[in-house]
């Protein structure tokens, strides 16, 4: 991709050490991207982590009628938690915050991002929000009971800790929408020569299509989060009917954020399996402008379809019928990606290595989402599985068979460039097959227990459940036990594994072009682009 700028291997000067300072400081306080990368990945990582520990609690408690580890209260904490971490903590900011520092300024040629010390910011008021979120869990009426969308009423009136929740998410917000300007600004001002839009990896166009949402919808959810600490501190009234306030109100302005955020959630995921599927077929993208175009028109026509969340709440049929043609209009462009990656692969000479299998894990389980998701968007079927065990199979396969699968598709696709070490083969191989087999044990289970009618956020349920959710239970176990082949494989092999030098991949994307690992200012001499980041011609494997 770039005429001047020859694959090099590690020469022991990189960005790990080449800072003149060493210790813990020289990584917190760092303005490298590469470093804030890093941070982020762990950051989010680990809270994944938590995250993943409290969904396997809920699911053994959930694995036989009746009290099992837990009560009640402690259930609904957990259930809270787990989507607080999991959505705030770990989806949203993961792959932009993780590979989006660490890639995207080397995709578009760039020394850093455009505003190094906001970056460094933007991580701290990350692991600040992060920090506050978690002393709600042990302070004033312990952790929150609500669930990760903070309804009310009961949110301004439970007598646990929300209000340091909420605010922790409000700091956490801000971090969001620097990281957003950032990133809009370095793709606009910071390319380098030859670097045109229409050569931009996409990827990077996923990132700036997300960026935009970032900085546009987040600051609604902040003066949501605003108002619900001030109907509990200040008792404002704006959500409580008997003060003359408006529930649903609250329902309307949490999901004209929330439903944009799940673009900020699926966006990066898909702009990383655009990059690995043409590498792993050894064919240039099927359809390059189609689907960076289709990234701006989700990020746009995403913003308008919130509505769907709320059938059953009482809007006139006319908002109904809106609402439900948007969310279908909004799924073509989903489609659009869908389609090219799959052209891509046709005729292509694929190589079934760890990335690639996870890349294609996504598109088979996003599309089952994404099919789910049309069942809730037209409104005489989301009458029937509206809070059901259905909503809660479908937003994971989106969510963790979405983003999480092309988090760990990025793991095992850039990490090894960044540390000049790479896993074994088959224990990733082996890790991906459980993953993928627990995953759907557990819930596409989810979803036929919804379609049966069993209620999602209930501690306890029926004995015609009962099988189902055991099975389900047993699926979890058999995805985390994948969970920590992929862990304890991919870290040991970047720590300790054989070295990765030049491209075995084969990318023609900049960041295969650079050292192993690269250096501070990334490029040994400015690179100058003449052609597409996925023309294969000349770049061996």
């Amino acid at each position: 991709m770039a005429s001047n700028a020859p694959v090099h291997h590690a020469t022991g000067s990189s960005f790990w050490n080449d800072t003149g300072k060493t210790g813990i400081t020289s990584w917190i306080f760092s303005t490298d991207h590469k470093r804030i990368g890093f941070l982020y990945f762990y950051s989010t990582f680990g809270f994944f982590l938590v995250g993943v520990l409290l969904g396997l609690l809920l699911r053994i408690e959930l694995m036989a009628p009746g009290r099992t580890i837990m009560g009640p209260q402690t259930y609904n904490a957990l259930f809270t938690v787990h989507g607080v971490v999991m959505i705030f903590l770990f989806i949203i900011p993961g792959i932009p915050g993780a590979f989006g520092n660490l890639v995207m300024p080397i995709q578009i040629g760039a020394r850093d991002v455009a505003f190094p010390r906001l970056n460094l910011l933007s991580w701290w008021l990350y692991i600040i929000g992060a920090v506050i979120v978690l002393t709600s869990l042990f302070s004033g009426g312990g952790a929150p009971d609500t669930g990760w969308t903070f309804y009310v009423p009961f949110s301004s009136r439970t007598g646990t800790n929300v209000s340091l929740a909420v605010f922790g998410v409000f700091i956490v917000g801000f971090s969001s929408i620097l990281t957003g300007v950032n990133f809009v600004t370095t793709i606009h001002r910071l390319r380098t020569e030859g670097m045109s839009w229409g050569r931009i990896p996409l990827f990077t166009w996923s990132l700036y299509a997300t960026a935009w949402v970032q900085i546009l919808a987040t600051p609604i959810l902040a003066i949501t989060l605003v108002l619900v600490m001030a109907e509990r501190i200040i008792g404002a009234g704006l959500f409580d009917p008997t003060r003359g306030g408006d529930p649903v109100m609250y329902q309307h302005l949490f999901w004209i954020y929330s439903h944009p955020a799940v673009y900020i959630m699926i966006l990066p995921a898909m702009g990383i399996i655009s990059d690995i599927i043409p590498v792993f077929s050894r064919k240039p993208i099927f359809g390059y402008k189609m689907i960076a175009f289709s990234s701006v028109a989700i990020a746009a026509a995403g913003s308008l379809v919130w509505g769907h969340h709320m059938f059953t709440s009482g809007m006139s049929d006319t908002a109904v019928m809106v609402f439900s043609f948007l969310t279908f209009v909004v799924a073509i462009p989903s489609a659009i990606k869908v389609f090219n990656w799959v052209s891509t692969l046709y005729k292509g000479s694929i190589s079934l290595e760890a990335p690639m299998l996870f890349a294609l894990s996504f598109i088979l389980l996003f599309s089952i989402g994404g099919l789910s998701g049309l069942i809730l968007g037209a409104a005489a079927t989301d009458i029937h599985v509206h809070d059901t065990h259905f909503v809660v199979g479908h937003f994971h396969y989106v969510m963790f068979g979405g983003t999480a699968f092309a988090f760990f598709a990025a793991m095992h696709y850039w990490l090894p460039k960044f540390y000049g070490r790479r896993y074994a083969e088959k224990p990733a191989v082996v890790a991906w097959a459980l993953m993928f087999s627990g995953f759907n044990i557990l819930y596409f289970t989810m979803q036929v227990l919804g379609m049966q009618g069993m209620p999602r956020r209930y501690y306890d349920y029926l004995p015609e459940f009962a099988n189902l959710n055991l099975v389900a239970t047993i699926g979890s176990w058999i995805l985390a036990a994948g969970l920590v082949i992929m862990l304890v494989n991919l870290f040991r092999g970047l720590w300790w594994g054989v070295p990765f030098e030049g491209n075995p991949w084969g990318g023609a994307s900049l960041e295969w072009s650079v050292p192993t690992p690269p250096p501070t200012e990334n490029f040994i001499e400015e690179p100058v682009v003449t052609h597409g980041p996925y023309d294969f011609n000349g770049v061996e494997r």
